[in-house]
């Protein structure tokens, strides 16, 4: 049985190993999330400061590359702490507090992927119309449905599992708190919780998907009818990117949520949280330039013109000091 007296604090069990391997993890979560923060932050900047990226799709991945870096940002700095100071309790507070920016961001995804997808099927399907339909308006207005539709989402999820009292032992055998290690440590009538917490997350993970999928049945039956061959591969190289990081974010996700909550979370479940949560916001920056021409042309041009820029201040200080 469990300890009956309610607790106030949690113990993330993290990655139990030896030293030698904490340090590995260590320093490969440190440099993964250098390089992710970098990344994204790289995108944003370019999508910005480029006038030839000024559209809706690169509007909507500046958007994920922002919520990338914070959705990597909730888990990783604690835990990174965590394998420094050794200490690895975290307030029942801080746990909810995490607890709901993870899930937050994940259901703004969720959606703002739905969304990307639905950019690509108006400019594959309805390229004539394209234009006045995705208006900076309407990019403004979907983007903002995105973060309000997931951070409401998670606030009623949260709420609901805040509210139930958790007893002893207080160990989470993760390395952060997520919703399925966090109910297995209540000791109360969990049902409504966890009724309200899996329907929840059914609407969040399958209307996305739906209307992913739709889009893209039509975006694959336009492209087929489409005469020209280098018109197909044009529109598929438009899509590709895109879909690539829906299969890997919903296959995990799905694994993950979209099954009922109370069950012991084994190893497994931790190395796919791993994936989803560390490693994902990572690949996703690499899989948008490396499938994508435009990109990857306007970020070889600006790292061109920033190296020209650099060496000319550099020639510039030698000469002064020559003259000198």
């Amino acid at each position: 049985m469990k300890n009956q007296t309610a607790i106030n604090e949690f113990i993330l069990l993290g990655f139990s190993y030896g030293l030698q391997i904490q340090t590995l993890l260590y320093l490969v979560f440190l440099v993964t999330y250098m390089v992710t923060i970098t990344e994204n932050a790289i995108i944003i900047f370019v999508v910005k400061r480029n006038r030839h990226l000024q559209k809706p799709m690169y509007y909507f991945l500046g958007n994920l590359s922002f919520l990338e870096i914070w959705y990597i940002s909730v888990t990783l700095p604690r835990l990174l702490f965590g394998f420094w100071s050794q200490s690895m309790t975290i307030s029942f507070s801080g746990c909810m507090t995490q607890l709901y920016f993870f899930i937050s961001l994940m259901c703004t995804e969720c959606v703002l992927l739905a969304v990307m997808a639905y950019d690509r099927y108006l400019a594959v399907c309805h390229p004539l119309h394209y234009p006045t339909i995705m208006t900076h308006k309407l990019c403004f207005q979907l983007s903002i449905l995105s973060w309000a539709g997931g951070f409401s989402i998670s606030l009623v999820k949260v709420s609901f599992i805040s509210r139930l009292t958790f007893c002893g032992p207080q160990i989470i055998n993760h390395f952060f708190c997520d919703i399925s290690p966090v109910l297995n440590l209540s000791c109360t009538d969990m049902s409504l919780a966890e009724t309200v917490d899996f329907v929840l997350a059914l609407v969040i993970l399958l209307i996305p998907l739906l209307i992913i999928v739709f889009s893209y049945c039509c975006i694959l039956s336009t492209i087929l009818c489409m005469p020209s061959s280098q018109g197909r591969r044009k529109a598929f190289s438009t899509c590709t990117s895109h879909f690539t990081v829906v299969i890997i974010f919903f296959s995990a996700t799905l694994f993950m949520y979209a099954r009922p909550r109370r069950i012991h979370p084994f190893n497994l479940n931790k190395i796919v949280s791993v994936f989803y949560a560390v490693f994902t916001p990572a690949l996703n920056p690499l899989i948008y330039c490396l499938r994508n021409k435009e990109v990857k042309e306007i970020l070889r041009k600006t790292i061109g013109t920033s190296a020209l820029h650099t060496s000319k201040l550099l020639g510039y200080g030698y000469s002064k000091q020559g003259q000198q």
